[in-house]
């Protein structure tokens, strides 16, 4: 029996979007489904709700909660990975309080930042204990990584834990029928281009019958800023570097150095900015499950439909050799051809029984590759820090983000890493 593993199965919404569309899709009846995640409480709860699910569904799929990880990776044939190391309380606590006390102000802080940064510092040591149970138990897997930063994550796993690995995103996704939603376009038709890195790749191209649409995208977009509205900071980046983003607004205002300042904090209100954003949805979902919790894990009647998630697209692609298309984080093995060979970028891919084969992109518009760039110098000198375990390389990552380097000095950027990493406390391993 072939198997897929889903790894942080505790979480459990996401774990029935994905598991759930397995149980609906035909190429992959027949698997197991072996759970796994730290937490046995929400372990059992996402069990017996997918359970529920295999009922209502009739699906010939095996549900099966392990407590042993390496047991749960064995002969895996996919492993997909949905892991929050350190949760809400204390470690994303943490990384908003303590920036705080400096003025650095985040929105999300899951991605870049001085919040990425150390997001990465106390995850990647765990991705790479799943490499070395992956690379003993299911050397062929194929793991499908959602767990945040992107970047940095898959990156880590491909080049150092020798994991075939391919990141999933749900912006590449949405980026053009959101868009196309808000500024009242129809997207009938539609052909697009998608290519950069994670949270920070680009709407290259958006045609229709062989008509260049940019020009009413960025009419559209000109009007909409007259009056706030939740996406002003991506339209401000395509009204001045001329394409539109694929990540949300909340998190691209944390990546650049133009819209979280304290010399302009005008800039917060006019570009209607949540800071502290990402904290409050913890403690929303946190105390939205206590009310959810009832009617996913008791409902024996509990029915899915199939969600547009990535993961079991992928999975019947390989299975039935039925090609498919996505947005996958992948090494740059040349794709994005002004764009360092070191980084992990967001491009189109092509599945089917060969597996997930990027395709080439080319040079990215100039100016669009140097804000790139920006960010893949931290994401890069993080990965250099967890693997070498140099305190130096921390300093480095903080140095050169966008965002943390515009509002403090050096010698503040490494009195606050050194606050956070005592701060973490056993939740990082020990720098040098």
């Amino acid at each position: 029996m072939s198997k897929i593993t889903f790894i942080g199965a505790g979480s459990s919404v996401f774990a029935k979007n994905i598991l759930g569309d397995v149980m609906q899709t035909p190429a992959l009846q027949g698997f197991e489904i072996a759970l796994f995640d730290i937490d046995a409480e929400r372990l059992l709860d996402s069990e017996q709700m997918l359970l529920n699910i295999k009922k209502t569904s009739e699906s010939t799929c095996e549900i099966k909660a392990y407590t042993d990880r390496k047991e749960a990776l064995r002969g895996a044939k996919y492993i997909v990975n949905a892991i929050q190391v350190g949760g809400y309380d204390p470690c994303t606590i943490t990384d908003f309080e303590i920036p705080k006390k400096y003025g650095l102000r985040q929105t999300i802080a899951d991605t870049v930042g001085i919040g990425g940064i150390f997001r990465n510092l106390r995850t990647i040591p765990v991705m790479l204990d799943f490499a070395r149970d992956i690379n003993e138990v299911c050397p062929d897997a194929l793991f499908l990584n959602y767990t945040n930063p992107m970047a940095v994550l898959t990156n880590v796993m491909n080049t150092y834990g020798g994991v075939k690995t391919v990141g999933l995103c749900h912006s590449v996704q949405v980026c053009v029928p959101h868009l196309f939603d808000h500024l009242g376009m129809d997207t009938t038709g539609v052909k697009y281009k998608i290519a950069g890195i994670n949270h920070m790749a680009w709407l290259l191209e958006a045609s229709k019958d062989g008509v260049d649409l940019y020009p009413e995208i960025k009419r559209r977009a000109a009007e909409k800023q007259l009056e706030k509205h939740h996406d002003m900071v991506r339209y401000e980046l395509m009204l001045k570097f001329g394409y539109y983003i694929t990540e949300s607004s909340e998190h691209n205002a944390e990546y650049h150095p133009y819209f979280i300042k304290r010399n302009y904090p005008e800039l917060i209100e006019r570009f209607n900015i949540p800071l502290d954003e990402y904290p409050r949805r913890c403690v929303s979902q946190i105390e939205g499950w206590k009310s959810m919790r009832d009617s996913l894990i008791n409902d024996s009647k509990l029915e899915h439909c199939r969600s547009h998630e990535y993961a079991s697209y992928i999975l019947e692609a390989i299975e039935s050799n039925n090609p498919f298309k996505i947005g996958g984080n992948v090494m740059n093995t040349g794709l994005i051809t002004n764009l360092p060979k070191e980084a992990c970028v967001e491009v189109p891919c092509l599945v089917d029984a060969n597996g997930v084969t990027p395709t080439y992109v080319g040079d990215l518009p100039p100016q669009l590759a140097a804000l790139n760039r920006t960010n893949i110098n931290t994401q890069l000198l993080t990965i250099e820090a967890a693997i070498t375990g140099k305190r130096d390389h921390i300093y480095h990552a903080a140095m050169l983000d966008p965002h943390t380097s515009a509002e403090l000095s050096m010698d503040d950027i490494v009195s606050l890493c050194d606050e956070l990493i005592e701060a973490h406390g056993s939740w990082l391993p020990s720098y040098k």
